[in-house]
């Protein structure tokens, strides 16, 4: 390798699966970017759940990808792979990617970058590439979310639950979320919800009727699924949508079709991490087109939680699972 990039890199990786502690540094070889690649020099790396699924032994990496944890990464492009277009070394850049993160350098598809305009830091780049490409897909691919509706969020405060409160906003979604506590709820209100209801204190089902004068929503993004996806159809209008996008809740719903055909309901969700390359560098470029231009001007930032020195990846992933977080948690792996 060059004079300038090491042979070794410090990542943070796990021999077995297990509570937080089992996160521990590892010493990896700085891998060559292939056909259509770059190497990435890291500057920040997001930490999601999937990372913390993933370190339990339940969500193992796709066939080909990295096992070391982290979907998402921003940094400087140090290195092109064969058949690189529109990149150049020295760019600041983030990225979605299948693995790999959580390291001081980190390859990506050239296809699956986004550039990091002006004015963004480096944590809040890499803090939106998993959410925002989530989130996009999800409501506005997957849900045909369009202007005027109501979408209802569950995790409201989440890095999933924010980034949606934020798209809604900017593209003429009224979003309602649940949160844990009256605290979060009054984050999720500052931060542009127009109601948050606190599911620990009111039945969010009779909540959603009344805001929306029995109406019901129009669309219902869920990470928890389990006994909620019955009470979530209640919330929905007639021809609502339901999307699932995690079960936290567990992974079997009891559900009445006579209800999904006679108000013409559309059930549907997704998983990102094992999607075709192909598919994510169309996504990639769909969010390219329609929502980095308010990223660049400022109008579209992440909310951001707390970031940790990489070598604290098993605290960042204690914060995560205490549930006590508002917005993205992010490692900081080198400064720039």
């Amino acid at each position: 390798m060059s004079a300038n990039l090491p042979a070794r890199m410090t990542a943070i990786g796990f021999a077995q699966a297990g509570g937080p502690e089992v996160l521990q540094p590892v010493e990896l070889a700085v891998r060559q970017p292939g056909p259509g690649e770059v190497l990435i020099r890291v500057s920040h790396a997001g930490v999601n759940r999937p990372d913390v699924v993933q370190r339990q032994g339940k969500y193992p990496p796709p066939p080909g990808a990295s096992p070391i944890p982290g979907l998402e990464v921003s940094g400087t492009v140090v290195r092109l792979g064969e058949d690189v277009d529109g990149w150049f070394p020295g760019q600041k850049v983030c990225a979605l990617v299948s693995g790999g993160g959580y390291a001081q350098y980190c390859l990506a598809r050239a296809d699956h970058c986004l550039p990091v305009p002006p004015g963004l830091p480096m944590d809040q780049a890499a803090a939106l590439p998993e959410t925002l490409f989530t989130v996009w897909h999800n409501v506005f691919e997957r849900g045909w979310a369009s202007d005027g509706e109501t979408v209802l969020v569950h995790g409201g405060t989440s890095g999933i639950g924010t980034m949606a409160i934020q798209l809604g906003r900017l593209f003429g979604l009224t979003v309602i979320v649940t949160c844990g506590s009256p605290e979060k709820c009054a984050r999720a209100l500052e931060l542009g919800a127009a109601h948050a209801i606190d599911y620990r204190a009111t039945d969010f089902v009779e909540e959603v009727a009344r805001l929306t004068d029995g109406q019901g929503v129009n669309l219902v993004l869920d990470m928890v699924a389990g006994d909620y996806v019955a009470r979530n159809l209640k919330c929905l209008a007639m021809d609502g949508r339901h999307v699932t996008i995690a079960v936290q809740g567990g992974a079997r719903a009891e559900i009445n079709m006579a209800v999904v055909m006679t108000r013409r309901y559309t059930l549907t969700g997704s998983t990102l991490r094992p999607r075709s390359d192909t598919f994510k560098a169309l996504l990639a470029q769909e969010i390219a087109d329609q929502v980095w231009p308010l990223v660049a001007d400022g109008a579209l930032r992440p909310v951001m939680d707390t970031a940790f020195p990489l070598d604290r990846a098993a605290d960042a992933h204690r914060r995560m699972e205490a549930g006590d977080h508002v917005g993205k948690i992010v490692l900081e792996v080198a400064r720039g």
